[in-house]
């Protein structure tokens, strides 16, 4: 009794699923919409991809390293606590970072974004769109005319003039007539210090609220000392973004360390008492958290206003709704189950999973697939839901979408071993593959707010299907104890190396031409390459190794009685067969 008290796998297995739960639910809350974030900061599609690739190569050297030193040492409950705690008030490090003009802050905004300040908020259903894009273009071409030193200057308060009963066109008009005014009273306060100094020769001190933008702030600056304009606003953006790079991957270092520790946590400990058969499904709970979390949060923060005060944008509400879960998931660690490790391992498993994949042509070309899949994946999430906005979506659609990629995801997982036995490795990876390119197609003819929804559940096959194919060839390929490093090793090559590159490169192909190119590049990429894999696999030999628990668990009854005592050892005929099929 008291070693089943000790022991209790149901309740452990309890502890692990709500600590995946609230884990992933808090990620989801922020990393998909990270980018998104970024954008309203004002930075630009490249400098977005620098950052987001930084953050995956941090993450592929930085999690196995962190968590080889946390089992060596036996301190795998203090790296995942302190983990979560700090990653806390790292992710919220970057609320703290101004964004570079208040323009980007509301530059996305929609209609609904005007409420908190005097106008009614209107349902989509009643919004005259031709209208929108004359009012838009007006707007616009009003800034123009405004110079940059005052168009800082204009505030949001003037919306606020604007009757209940009016139109979007006239209130916005009526706003511009009123910033018109001010940019007149700015330009009259500025001639005056520059020709009244104080008795010091030092200029009158403005205290406007231009001194909380940095942008206005580095071109007052920047036109004392004789530099264009453009220059200045150059330098502004670099200085934000090596602020935000930092940030985040001081992020990414107190967080990295998380998810493998934790993994590999569970299933020693599962492993020793002998009940590894709920990991394999371990992974349904995290996607479930991510779902209801990223609809949920998308739907709070769609319905409220654009600006939460004058100088805090809504999205910042992703942030707050983070560090709430990451808090309910510090406390659900510090009752997770980890096993104490007291064995020294003294071979690298890395270094063996990489060998045993570049001994075997299928498996090698697997890891090539993997890193291509990795790299068009990292520009799909970090841009669609920049492609997303511009076609006028908001927060919610975007969780919405989330949430019916893992929920397609799920509800094909327990189909998962029908349809390898039925279409086979070979073909589930190329459908694979030409889904995420049908995908990637679709994505760049997006039409609507709501049109990206429908094309979400095909990302069952190109990434929940297509990875299935790549774990099964992971176990084929894998010798006893080493089927777990073989799918690490495939991880970090396609969420880590081709994650990071594809990040750059997705980045500088949206800033150098466009979303929608950069889309159909990928899918042309991926079309190619799906054939291109089916031939070069057809023409790979098969050599899978022997399962030797297989073996164990077969019937002796299905031996020959004519067969000879040696052809009776199954220990025996497997070493016989494999050496014959290495040799071949």
């Amino acid at each position: 009794m008291r070693r089943n008290k000790q022991w209790d796998v149901k309740k452990a297995m309890l502890l692990s699923r709500l600590f995946q739960f609230l884990h992933c639910a808090g990620k989801a809350c922020v990393i998909p919409f990270l980018t998104l974030y970024l954008r309203h900061l004002g930075l630009t599609a490249s400098l977005t991809g620098i950052i987001m690739g930084t953050k995956h190569f941090i993450n592929m050297a930085w999690a196995p390293l962190s968590g080889y030193f946390a089992k060596h040492y036996n301190k795998r409950r203090v790296v995942i606590l302190s983990s979560l705690l700090c990653s806390i008030g790292a992710g919220l490090l970057l609320l703290l970072i101004p964004p570079a003009d208040k323009a980007t802050m509301t530059r996305y905004c929609n209609i609904s974004a005007f409420a908190g300040f005097g106008l009614p908020k209107t349902s989509e259903d009643t919004i005259n769109y031709s209208q929108l894009e004359n009012t838009t273009m007006t707007v616009h071409a009003f800034t123009t005319l405004i110079p940059p030193t005052a168009l800082s200057k204009i505030n949001t308060k003037h919306i606020a003039t604007a009757g209940a009963g009016q139109t979007l066109n006239d209130a916005i008009l009526g706003t511009a007539a009123a910033s018109k005014h001010e940019v007149k009273q700015i330009d009259h306060r500025q001639s005056y210090r520059e020709n009244h100094k104080n008795e010091d020769g030092a200029d009158i001190p403005d205290n406007s609220d231009s001194k909380r933008s940095v942008w206005s702030r580095s071109l007052k600056t920047g036109s004392a000392h004789g530099q264009k304009p453009t220059d200045v606003i150059l330098e502004v953006q670099h200085q934000l973004f090596f602020l935000v790079l930092m940030a985040v991957a001081l992020w990414e270092v107190l967080s990295a360390p998380l998810e493998w520790t934790v993994d590999d946590g569970l299933y020693e400990y599962l492993d020793f008492v002998d009940a590894t058969d709920g990991y394999s499904r371990h992974w349904i709970w995290g996607y479930l958290g991510a779902a209801c979390s990223a609809c949920g949060v998308g739907l709070l923060v769609s319905n409220l206003d654009c600006l939460l005060n004058v100088h805090i944008h809504r999205s910042a509400v992703h942030f707050y709704c983070y560090a709430i879960l990451i808090t309910l998931t510090l406390l659900t660690g510090t009752f997770l189950p980890v096993h104490v490790n007291r064995k020294r391992e003294q071979t690298n498993k890395v270094l063996k999973a990489l060998h045993l994949i570049s001994n075997d042509g299928r498996a090698t070309l697997c890891a090539l697939t993997a890193f291509i899949v990795g790299a068009v994946g990292s520009a799909i999430e970090n841009y669609l839901f920049w492609q997303m906005q511009d076609k006028g979506s908001s927060e919610f659609y975007m969780g919405a979408s989330i949430a019916i990629t893992l929920f397609a995801e799920i509800l094909l997982s327990f189909f998962s071993d029908k349809i390898l036995k039925t279409v086979g490795q070979s073909g589930t990876i190329a459908l694979g593959i030409f889904s995420m390119a049908v995908q990637c197609l679709y994505y760049s003819f997006l039409w609507s707010p709501w049109s990206v929804l429908p094309i979400q559940s095909l990302n069952a096959f190109s990434n929940g299907a297509l990875w299935w194919a790549l774990n099964a060839q992971c176990e084929d390929v894998s010798t006893p104890g080493m089927e777990r490093s073989v799918q690490r090793v495939f991880q970090a090559l396609s969420l880590g190396l081709g994650a990071g590159i594809g990040s750059l490169a997705g980045g500088f192909i949206a800033s150098r031409f466009s979303l929608e190119v950069l889309y159909r590049a990928a899918a042309v990429v991926l079309v190619i390459w799906s054939v291109a894999f089916l031939i070069v696999q057809s023409r790979i030999p098969r050599q899978k190794r022997v399962n030797y628990s297989r073996l164990l668990a077969a019937d002796n009854s299905d031996l020959s009685d004519t067969e000879t005592d040696q052809e009776r050892d199954w220990l025996v005929k497997a070493m016989k067969d494999e050496k014959e099929n290495n040799s071949w």
